[in-house]
């Protein structure tokens, strides 16, 4: 069983060696994050090897709020190979002590992706009703696109909205 420590304990622990493993997903690491913290998608975690947690350099796992650690306790603590802990609250208890975080995009491109398509359907949809039924083809389209980026893992609109000023790493 993981051991439950709280983020003061965690930033403790991370001046005295230990390591913070992050299982949130790539988008969400990005977002918001401790810094040095190693990133281990959970959806990758199953597939991928850790160096062996040791007493003095355990390992610390956490999430956005401790719950999908909590669900996936066992993999993680054998993932670990020794010395492991959680970390309560995951990031929101993190961020809530005013512990420092490193920050990315505001809004992650996943996130960003579902305010775009959603905002064309809407507006689409509405100038198909109000001003033309030409404009039913927009949602028509991002919906197609939708799909098609579920099928094959390609997002066209995704890779758009990367290109934009606030998505642009220098």
């Amino acid at each position: 069983m993981l051991k439950p420590v709280s983020p003061t304990e965690v930033r403790d622990l991370l001046r005295n060696g230990a390591r913070l493993v992050d299982i949130r997903e790539p988008d969400e690491y990005e977002s918001v994050h401790v810094e040095g913290a190693e990133p281990l998608p959970l959806s990758l975690a199953r597939y991928m090897r850790l160096a062996p947690s040791r007493p003095e350099k355990p390992v610390i796992f956490t999430c956005h709020s401790g719950n999908r650690v909590g669900q996936n306790e066992r993999m993680l603590e054998d993932l670990a190979g020794g010395p492991a802990y959680t970390m309560v609250g995951g990031m929101d208890g993190w961020i809530s002590a005013a512990l420092p975080v490193r920050r990315g995009m505001k809004y992650s491109l996943e996130r960003q992706v579902r305010i775009a398509a959603g905002s064309l359907v809407f507006l689409g949809t509405l100038c198909g009703i109000v001003i033309h039924p030409v404009f039913l083809a927009v949602p028509f389209f991002v919906g197609g696109g939708l799909v098609f980026a579920g099928v094959t893992g390609f997002c066209g609109l995704g890779e758009l909205l990367k290109k934009l000023p606030w998505n642009v790493r220098l």
